[in-house]
């Protein structure tokens, strides 16, 4: 959790870091030799193109591109269309319109003037995003053909029939201004940003993908359909299926949906520019309120589809690990930096290389800066050895391997290869990596890692200035002339993931006193095994003898170092094994969260144990992560959600200060973390861990037999000194109270509001209150906070509900709560709040609809399916299970109960259970600078 919280205010920065996405290359022409497509009766007008490792091309007489990949494996399907069109295809003045289309293609058409609560109602989840080169929508559902069929022929619809109106435009455009705010408020993304656009002079990469405020709140409506009629074509389209799917079936669905679209007599438009080369280091510097310092030290590097695309992802990844990378070993470890990044744009046009560093408040940013310079662009006078380019391509080939195990994953990852343009430079950039050597990598390093290369923001002449010429990309056709791939990942069973079937395929059963065990076995697309285990330990007595933090500092220092093993060695090690994941712990449990594979399995787990039991808590990565934790800490202190959090948990508080778990300030989380002792690890391990109480959950492709045998032997026997007492949780009656808190130079305000219930999940009220809640706020924009609050009114980009019901294995604690969160402009936040206030009171007053009951049961069954459809999930709720003493016979228990409810049910429980006046409501933000600030518009009909 420390180290999350850490990442989460760098995270606009880590965002720029990708070194080991699949990526791609421009258009394939025609002629490119390749293995057909898997033989099938096609409809008419439609051509079959090349299959690679399992996923096969087709395409309809309008230019529409499809790529369908089944896999029986996978009981979910996803629909994944992408758009030839980004922010790089914007012209002057309209920056910020492919962002904006994408918002509103959501608004509706005349055939499918709902397109949310459609989505709701069929269980679909959907969104979309917006990048340099592409545009994608993509909706994820358990496979169903009849849910198939209606979303092609919505994407189909949407394609050149969205209504793109003036009236969604205005409704929509505070929505995109407060996406604008939000981003505004991270200053790293800010810094990111400024040196984007200082390090192009002409070509739209310097230009973020959100665009331009006043590009944005000026676009005249009918520029905006212009462009859409422009790139929203079949010829301009790709078209991703992927999942337990029926080939030709689906090809019949998707010519059904699809072929009647016109291919425009238009051509598409023609970009040309391209962005000369840099002649001088260049420099920007962003003065405004915060509290941590970021380096980004961005150069120009040639197109991902240039050949030295692949070795430059190995240069980064070298530059970039952590905790193996040179920037981590010659900055965080001595402590000039608390965490480092480097990643490459892999875009169609030249890009960028970019290197972070977030610097400790208290430390020297020159020497930082320094220090980062020269291991760019002097590779610290060391060259890259071929061990760090083999342990580079290893962690990179890993993430690879995972990727296509999830065939989901694989529909989402192909968008970018599309962009770049052809999916098959997914495949075949992945063994471009495969052959780079440590020269490839050193010479890259020497043409590109340069001076007047660099942006840094400032511009310094120079009368000899060391350019970068960057090479123009090959034709695709060369690069993959008789290309065919690998052999396709290897699909396990057809698996019914009901909990009948579950339970039916589960073997549960108890080592030595206290570990409980439930084993999964089943076959698996690559061989795959997910374990999830917690092991429990310790009371409060004995929590009290020891510092307030300690438990979760123990559980963060696990990873870094064990008796036997290095940080770095352990990362190696995982690598080797093709394994992610991690051993961690908190206050009273560590645990295990391993994704590996059937051949690698036992060495994990013999890992994972040996970190659990013999860590040496080093003081030098002791002493790193503390500078972490501490520059966190200090970087959210002016954060409007830190501010709203901490009031929020402060009034909510209900333990006694000498508890271990009241609230602390951040001011006390600080001093906390500058007391804490090595020492104090060692007694906190010594006085508390042990294996031999708690739950292990394994699913995958294993032998049960051999699992068992080796759990025992790891696990069962090393028993706590502090056996566990679990800690009693109840309602605590809190008084309401609304709280403004400044946050100075903060564009966007957050808005939290809570109110606590006596809340059970075995309570005879809490299907129906999950209904409630789905209702008013967790159903996304189908909500009716969704609805009024972002869709009618335009006041917020994001806003939703949660309902919190506690649980334990005696069905006694009942601490639950109605909680509700948002983000608005400042200026916006009255508005927003009063209108988050009156829907609680309708919901109460009024109750929901018969409609709204249907929508919301169907939505919540298909989700909690679909949930189940992931190894990783039915792992941790196998664990759960184990610890509640329940089987997956609950989950069904529920799942009947949500079937069964009537409106009058719900209603009644909404009323008896949910007390608008006993919400608690903060909000923090810039409101000082509301004066001066232009308020929301009134929408019509209010």
């Amino acid at each position: 959790m420390l180290r999350c919280r850490f990442l989460r205010a760098f995270a606009l920065a880590c965002s720029l870091l990708c070194t080991a996405a699949p990526i791609a290359a421009a258009p394939t022409p025609a002629s490119v030799a390749a293995p057909a497509a898997t033989a099938i009766t096609l409809p008419r007008g439609i051509t079959a193109g090349p299959c690679i490792e399992g996923i096969c091309e087709y395409t309809l007489a309008n230019g529409l591109r499809v790529l369908l990949f089944p896999d029986a494996t996978t009981p979910t399907v996803t629909v994944n269309i992408a758009y030839g069109v980004g922010s790089v295809h914007e012209n002057y003045g309209e920056t910020g319109m492919a962002h904006l289309l994408e918002h509103l293609l959501f608004k509706g058409t005349p055939t499918h003037p709902d397109i949310p609560a459609e989505l709701k109602k069929r269980g679909i989840a959907a969104n979309a995003t917006t990048s340099f080169d592409r545009t994608n929508y993509y909706g994820s559902f358990p496979a169903n053909d009849d849910t198939l069929a209606w979303l092609l022929g919505l994407e189909a619809d949407r394609m050149v029939h969205s209504f793109v109106a003036q009236k969604d435009l205005d409704s929509e455009m505070t929505v995109v201004r407060n996406e604008m705010e939000r981003n505004e408020n991270n200053p790293a993304g800010v810094l990111a940003q400024r040196v984007r656009a200082a390090a192009y002079l002409w070509h739209n990469y310097g230009n973020t993908t959100i665009g331009a405020r006043s590009d944005v709140e000026g676009v005249p409506i009918a520029n905006l359909q212009a462009f859409y009629r422009a790139w929203y074509r079949p010829d301009n389209a790709t078209l991703v299926v992927a999942g337990r799917i029926d080939p030709a079936k689906t090809l019949a669905m998707v010519h059904a949906a699809f072929a009647p679209v016109k291919q425009p007599t238009a051509p598409l438009p023609v970009f040309h520019t391209t962005e000369p080369t840099q002649d001088g280091e260049r420099e920007v510097t962003v003065r405004r309120s915060g509290d941590v310092r970021v380096l980004i030290a961005a150069y120009h590097v040639p197109s991902v589809n240039h050949a030295d695309g692949a070795a430059l992802s190995v240069l980064a990844n070298v530059l970039g690990d952590a905790p193996s990378g040179r920037l981590h070993k010659t900055l965080v470890e001595p402590g000039l930096a608390a965490a480092i990044g480097a990643g490459t744009d892999n875009l169609r046009d030249a890009g960028l290389l970019n290197l972070v560093a977030i610097v400790p408040l208290d430390g020297d940013m020159a020497k930082t800066q320094d220090a980062l310079l020269r291991q760019a662009e002097r590779l610290g006078d060391k060259q890259i050895g071929e061990d760090e380019v083999a342990q580079a391509k290893q962690r990179l080939a890993n993430a690879w391997e995972r990727s296509l195990t999830d065939v989901n994953a694989v529909a989402m990852g192909l968008t970018s290869a599309v962009a770049a343009g052809d999916w098959r430079l997914y495949f075949l950039r992945r063994d471009q990596i495969a052959q780079v050597t440590a020269a490839d990598v050193n010479r890259v390093a020497r043409a590109y890692l340069k001076p007047s290369n660099r942006t840094l923001g400032r511009f310094v002449p120079t009368d000899a200035p060391d350019r970068a010429p960057i090479p123009a990309a090959p034709p695709v056709a060369g690069l993959l002339a008789g290309y065919t791939g690998r052999a396709a990942v290897a699909a396990g069973e057809t698996f019914d993931p009901s909990p009948a079937n579950i339970d039916a395929r589960t073997q549960t059963f108890v080592l030595g006193d206290g570990l409980k065990v439930s084993l999964l076995p089943k076959d698996t697309r690559g061989d795959t095994v997910q374990v999830s285990a917690n092991f429990r330990f310790g009371d409060v007595p004995a929590l009290k003898r020891h510092p307030r933090l300690v438990g979760g500092v123990v559980g963060a220092m696990l990873m870094r170092g064990s008796t036997t093993l290095d940080r770095e060695q352990i990362a190696q090690r995982l690598e080797t094994l093709r394994t992610t994941g991690n051993v961690n712990g908190g206050m009273q449990a560590a645990g295990i969260a391993l994704d590996t594979r059937r051949d690698t399995l036992a060495d994990a787990l013999q890992l994972a144990a040996d970190l659990l039991r013999h860590p040496a808590f080093p003081q030098e990565e002791f002493e790193q992560l503390r500078v972490q934790a501490i520059t966190g800490l200090e970087a959210a202190r002016k954060e409007p959600g830190t501010a709203v959090s901490q009031a929020l948990r402060a009034h909510f508080d209900p333990w006694p200060a000498d508890h271990p778990l009241a609230f602390r300030s951040l001011d006390a989380q600080i001093a906390e973390w500058k007391a804490l002792r090595r020492e104090d690890l060692v007694a906190f391990h010594h006085d508390f861990y042990g294996t031999a109480q708690g739950e292990i959950a394994i699913v995958g492709d294993f032998d049960p037999g051999a699992v068992k045998t080796q759990l025992q032997a790891l696990f069962a026997s090393w028993k706590s000194p502090t056996p566990y007492m679990a800690i009693s949780t109840h309602y605590t009656a809190v008084a309401p109270e609304s709280q403004r808190l400044e946050t100075p130079d903060k564009a966007n305000a957050v808005v939290a509001a809570r109110a606590n219930l006596p809340l059970n999940d075995t309570d005879p009220d809490y299907p129906a209150l999950m209904v409630a809640n789905h209702v008013l706020g967790a159903g996304t924009l189908a909500s009716r906070l969704g609805k009024r609050l972002r869709e009618t009114e335009g006041l917020t980009y994001g806003v939703s509900s949660r309902l919190t019901a506690d649980a334990s294995p005696d069905g006694k604690d009942d601490a639950g709560s109605l909680f509700i969160q948002a983000i608005a402009a400042p200026q916006n936040v009255d508005r927003l709040t009063a209108g988050l206030r009156e829907e609680v009171a309708r919901l109460v007053r009024e109750g929901i609809t018969a409609a709204e009951l249907k929508d919301a049961v169907n939505a919540m069954l298909t989700q909690r399916a679909q949930a189940r459809a992931g190894d990783d999930v039915v792992a941790d709720i196998l664990a759960r299970n184990l610890y509640l003493d329940r089987t997956m016979a609950w989950s069904a228990a529920i799942d009947a109960r949500l079937q069964a409810l009537t409106v009058a049910q719900v209603n009644e429980a909404i009323r008896r259970r949910f007390d608008p006046d006993a919400l608690s409501v903060y909000a923090a933000g810039d409101f000082a600078g509301v004066a001066h600030m232009k308020p929301a518009a009134a929408t019509p009909g209010q």
